[in-house]
């Protein structure tokens, strides 16, 4: 399964007890859909919660706004809180990260002010 997003914040790298380390992370997904009779279109934001096993490394790079792809598989957790009700959640268990830039950034006013490339201007 395939998701592109944005990370929401930060990752964290998070060691359990048997040594192993996992990164966790969440992204956000923006999606619209028009309502039948409606003309403006309803915005929906999902979120989903990551688990990275493969290389701690590339926490520095998860930084929140980042543009990821990700390829994996969704998992259920289940576990019981501190006042002994059962509680679920979903996790997107990630195999692998493509990273397409960074955070939002608006243009600066000399970028801004930079002319488009015309058809005359293209090398081929």
């Amino acid at each position: 399964m395939e998701i592109i997003g944005r990370v929401t914040a930060d990752a964290k790298a998070n060691t359990l007890k048997d040594g192993r380390t996992v990164v966790n992370f969440t992204v956000a997904i923006n999606d619209s859909y028009k309502a039948k009779g409606v003309e403006t279109p309803v915005k929906v934001t999902q979120f989903v919660n990551c688990g990275y096993w493969i290389n701690p490394g590339i926490v520095p790079h998860l930084t929140k706004g980042t543009l990821v792809e990700l390829y994996g598989r969704i998992g259920v957790n289940a576990w019981t809180n501190t006042e002994g009700e059962a509680k679920a959640g979903l996790t997107f268990h990630v195999n692998s990260i493509k990273l397409h830039g960074g955070k939002y950034s608006n243009p600066t006013p000399k970028e801004a002010a930079q002319p488009e490339a015309t058809k005359e201007d293209l090398p081929f």
